[in-house]
């Protein structure tokens, strides 16, 4: 009986090891497109609408599997809202059986963002634009390579019901603090 158990056991935990996907292999090439955003980024530049001084970082994680992007932005107080800081954390993924990259965002105002990302083909821009929305406006986060060290990013909004029609809303500049 004892034996029989143990048979039983092996069985049934090969069974389950078979049943499986395997895992993952670490995604290098996946990301060889954003190569360029990877590493800690110092902000420059105005940052309008409203001053604020801030960064962040694109960093590989779950063994190459995802990239997270953190971002914090600190504003200071003028005469008419006092101080704030807006964090933000971004994870870009593969969607499964597409190819194509996907990202969401999340912030500490409690908007969530779905986005494709697209690479242009000279691979020196990255594009996350969000899905269209009936009654929302629609959101497209752009970075551009300036240097081997330099960024230009634009941020641009369409207008609820003109899901293409995205006009400029923050347009800065960063520089990489740290090595990739």
């Amino acid at each position: 009986m004892r034996r029989l158990l143990q048979l039983l056991t092996v069985l049934f935990a090969t069974a389950i090891a078979l049943a499986q996907p395997a895992p993952a292999k670490p995604a290098a090439d996946l990301w060889a497109p954003l190569q360029f955003l990877l590493g800690d980024w110092v902000g420059e530049g105005n940052g309008a609408p409203g001053q604020s001084a801030g960064g962040f970082s694109f960093q590989p994680d779950l063994q190459r599997q995802i990239l997270v992007r953190k971002s914090r932005a600190e504003y200071p107080a003028t005469k008419d809202r006092p101080a704030f800081a807006h964090d933000d954390l971004t994870i870009v993924y593969p969607q499964p059986g597409t190819g194509r990259l996907r990202a969401i965002y999340f912030d500490n105002e409690g908007h969530v963002i779905n986005y494709t990302v697209e690479v242009s083909g000279d691979r020196s821009t990255v594009q996350f634009v969000s899905d269209p929305s009936v009654s929302g406006p629609r959101f497209r986060l752009t970075y551009r390579r300036t240097g081997e060290d330099t960024l230009a990013i634009q941020f641009e909004i369409s207008k609820p019901g003109q899901p293409d029609s995205f006009a400029p809303y923050i347009q800065a500049g960063a520089r990489r603090k740290s090595a990739r």
